[in-house]
């Protein structure tokens, strides 16, 4: 599949992605300590709605809209708040122009003591990101594969942090070199946090790559899948999440944020379904 994102920039998978994002760095920046956020994929940190490509697929339409349409429960209001926060209110005549890719969403939360790297293998997108950050002293951005720059970022100087590896999945073997990446990552940083995003196209080779993560040794890893519709028929409907690693409260959080997020942004008659496991450890 080809995921450049600029096309579906806002839809579900980024509301579940920024959401649990958003919270994962809430939790580590109540501690006084700075910390170091790495994102291996960084793209281009902020998207353009009303460009080609999203004008084109209108995916945030069924994403990011349709939070925003939605009456945020009680019990979610502080899980969705951090996430809201950094997506910021749409204009002054109420429309939706732009959507904060990871690298905003985590300018957003972090505080002026943090740090954070940013690879981004694409030329184009590497210099647009650069000119979106140039004015945060906290940003280091690098024109580099996101999974040959984890050998040089990792373990940070801060010691502590998380490490958000999201691929535009556009090679067959991605879930391999995505299990690979994480392996070395860990054995370098292994006391580190970590967040994996993939689709949910391949079933066999999502079940090889959480099978591959069971059995890596690694002590705590947390599974999140979240299914908006039949992941056989159409566009993308489908996306996880693997956390290595991850707050204690993430599991319980995800239990309450899930289901909500699966009828909110349900495809018409299509069914949904969503899961929130330990792979490892509990």
């Amino acid at each position: 599949m080809n995921y450049r994102h600029a096309f579906h920039a806002g839809n579900f998978a980024d509301v579940l992605k920024h959401a649990l994002l958003a919270r994962v760095l809430t939790y580590m920046i109540a501690k006084p300590a700075p910390l170091r956020f790495v994102d291996t994929h960084a793209g281009l940190g902020v998207y353009d709605l009303t460009g080609d490509e999203a004008t084109r697929t209108g995916e945030w339409r069924d994403g990011i809209a349709r939070i925003d349409a939605a009456a945020v429960p009680p019990a979610l209001a502080d899980v969705m708040a951090p996430y809201l926060a950094a997506v910021g209110p749409r204009g002054a005549d109420g429309a939706w122009r732009s959507y904060p890719g990871s690298p905003a969403v985590a300018q957003w939360v972090l505080r002026p003591e943090d740090r954070l790297t940013l690879c981004e293998l694409h030329p184009e997108d590497a210099e647009a990101l650069k000119r979106e950050t140039g004015r945060d002293p906290r940003v280091r951005v690098l024109a580099s594969d996101g999974y040959a720059a984890l050998n040089a970022v990792l373990p940070p100087p801060e010691r502590r942090g998380l490490v958000l590896v999201d691929p535009p999945f556009e090679k067959t073997d991605e879930f391999d070199r995505l299990l690979a990446a994480m392996l070395r990552a860990h054995a370098r940083w292994p006391t580190g946090s970590y967040m994996l995003w993939y689709p949910l196209k391949n079933r066999a080779a999502v079940g090889r790559f959480a099978a591959g993560l069971a059995r890596s040794g690694m002590k705590r890893v947390l599974q999140v899948h979240l299914l908006v519709g039949d992941p056989d028929a159409g566009p993308l409907a489908g996306c996880g999440l693997a956390f290595v690693n991850p707050p204690y409260v993430l599991k319980g959080e995800a239990e309450t944020l899930l289901p909500w997020l699966a009828e909110t942004l349900a495809r018409p008659g299509q069914a949904t379904e969503w899961t929130v496991r330990w792979l490892a450890g509990e």
